[in-house]
């Protein structure tokens, strides 16, 4: 807990402490490395003198099969009531799960999650760990009065310092700090929609202090922003201050939210540190070793492959090499002349260590050539089995992920119930006129109303978070049209069925034309139900007797025995 006020003084300390740490991890270094090899650069700082400098990247292809593997499956939030309280009925504790679960469709269709996982996944296997940060954005319009809306952003993983080092996990730390490289002008706008005085502002400087990356080539008009999180231990929630190396940006304000707006996922763990091993860390030095074979291999094609011609220059002063030239020499023996040296022949072992090397780091990885589908396709039931079999170790990682993604949702919940306030939002239920006309034992469909909501009931109901995922590949759609085509076709399903089923895309307002069938349905229902005499009339005038059907002794046949007349 941090008792006296924090400052600058104070949040840079701890920023420097941070950076001191993963400089003794070797991660900055690390990180450009793996960043370099990744995308081809792999002769950076190295001389070759003249030395040919190919690259053969096969890590890319391993890395990039693994991340596609992994995040190639469309990804959906749902949320479920934890349980019925004395307050609330199950009914109701629903009806608020069903206005989450659609937040959660449109956050995740605005903020492109299926696009940030890729990333997410792509900094996790290339730099070791993938991080998002999220916030309230107070400024998207959203349709109604209520503005602002949740942003989730990728950061580096160079650019999150946990309070504790040794822990992995989010929730637990002490504090957390995000430095963000920014525009000095953008700084300056934050601090002065803060109150920060003028002279203050003016001391908002560039500094090339970022140790987070080497390439930063606008060292002169960029600052370095610090986001210090910390949970205080009284109220339970997350306290955020901002700050430069000297001049307060934003002063300390209680978020009010419980959780720490971050997710973190390393691509593999390390024992006691918050960071983790990249995945192609490990690929690097097989890389750099086929790289340098297939240099050694081109110079030396380059120099001895061509046939070279030795020819005696006392008697020819110089060698025509034209082709059809003649050449001439004063007298004796020809053959003496010239000779063709024959070239120098490499050794087979070379190619067959290059082939070895790429196959054995692609199988070792997953990447086999079934699961790459560079094999024939004979039998595609043993293919398809071979291909589960390589992706079954990244099933692990595939999990981290999820959980990842979980801890995403329960973040969002946390930024709804903080600052979405009071909101239109749509309800499924039944109108007046349905009320009033539902038949006794049969259901007509609800229908969508925008009806306000307050958000901050998520205050009194706890809900679970449950992560649904499905294939997003074009043939596993294709496969499930055509099955759903050939059930409606036998007539196992009924079109409704169909529709609820089919992906999205493929009918144009499905959802109004699955209304209309269900309302055909009940509208049937109804007309069976007044052909077999159960169904309720209209409210009878005064002195009307109700005329019921069905068996029975009702007021009718009472008034018939008593009078003889209805």
């Amino acid at each position: 807990m941090i008792t006296d006020k924090m400052t600058p003084a104070k949040a840079y300390s701890r920023y420097d402490r941070g950076v001191q740490v993963n400089t003794q991890l070797n991660l900055y270094d690390t990180v450009q490395k793996n960043e370099n090899f990744f995308i081809g650069k792999q002769w950076e700082g190295v001389e070759s003198n003249g030395l040919p400098t190919p690259v053969f990247n096969f890590l890319k292809r391993v890395a990039l099969f693994q991340i596609a593997t992994i995040s190639s499956d469309n990804l959906s939030m749902q949320a479920s009531p934890l349980g019925s309280t004395s307050m609330y009925s199950l009914g109701d504790l629903e009806k608020v799960a069903d206005v989450m679960n659609k937040q959660f469709a449109a956050i995740f269709e605005r903020n492109k999650i299926v696009t940030l996982t890729r990333q997410f996944m792509r900094n996790a296997a290339v730099d070791g760990d993938g991080a998002t940060y999220t916030y309230f954005d107070p400024d998207i319009e959203t349709g109604q009065e209520a503005k602002g809306d949740i942003v989730t952003e990728i950061i580096e993983n160079t650019r999150v310092i946990f309070g504790n080092p040794n822990d992995r996990r989010v929730q637990t730390q002490p504090y957390i700090i995000i430095p963000r490289r920014l525009m000095v002008e953008e700084v300056r706008r934050i601090a002065k929609r803060n109150g920060v005085k003028k002279d203050d502002l003016d001391r908002i400087r560039p500094d090339t202090e970022d140790y987070t990356n080497q390439m930063d080539t606008l060292q002169d008009k960029l600052c370095t922003l610090i986001v210090y999180l910390w949970k205080d231990e009284d109220t339970g929630t997350i306290h955020s201050y901002q700050c430069t190396r000297d001049v307060e940006v934003e002063p300390e304000k209680d978020t009010e939210l419980k959780l720490y707006p971050i997710t973190w996922m390393p691509w593999d763990y390390v024992q006691d540190c918050y960071h983790g091993q990249a995945l192609i860390a490990e690929l690097i030095p097989n890389q750099i070793f086929v790289n340098k074979l297939f240099a050694m291999s081109m110079l030396s094609l380059m120099t001895t492959a061509f046939p070279k011609i030795v020819y005696d220059k006392t008697r020819i002063p110089r060698w025509d090499s034209r082709v059809g030239a003649a050449i001439g020499i004063n007298g004796g023996d020809v053959n003496n002349v010239a000779k063709i040296l024959d070239p120098a022949a490499i050794s087979p072992q070379v190619s067959q260590f290059i082939d070895s090397a790429i196959n054995y780091t692609q199988n070792f990885m997953g990447a086999s050539d079934a699961a790459l589908g560079d094999t024939r396709p004979d039998n595609t039931s043993a293919i398809v089995a071979l291909q589960r079999a390589s992706n079954a170790p990244l099933e692990l990682v595939k999990l981290n992920m999820y959980e990842s993604i979980e801890d995403l949702g329960r973040i969002y919940l946390d930024h709804m119930r903080v600052y979405y306030g009071t909101r239109y939002v749509q309800v499924k239920m039944l109108t007046k006129d349905q009320l009033n006309s539902q038949p006794l034992g049969m259901t007509l469909p609800e229908q969508d109303f925008n009806t306000p909501f307050d958000f901050e009931i998520l205050n009194k109901i706890p809900l679970s978070l449950k992560l649904d995922v499905g294939a997003s590949a074009y043939w596993s759609e294709i496969t499930t049209v055509q099955t759903l085509d050939n059930l409606l076709m036998q007539g196992k399903i009924e079109l409704v069925d169909y529709l609820e089923r089919i992906p999205e895309g493929y009918v144009s307002k499905r959802q109004e034309l699955i209304d209309k069938l269900k309302g055909n349905q009940a509208m049937a229902q109804m007309n069976q139900g007044a052909t077999n005499g159960n169904l309720v009339p209209a409210t009878p005038q005064p002195g009307e007797i109700p005329v019921n059907g069905g068996s029975g002794y009702g007021e009718l046949q009472r008034a018939l025995n008593e009078t003889g007349v209805a």
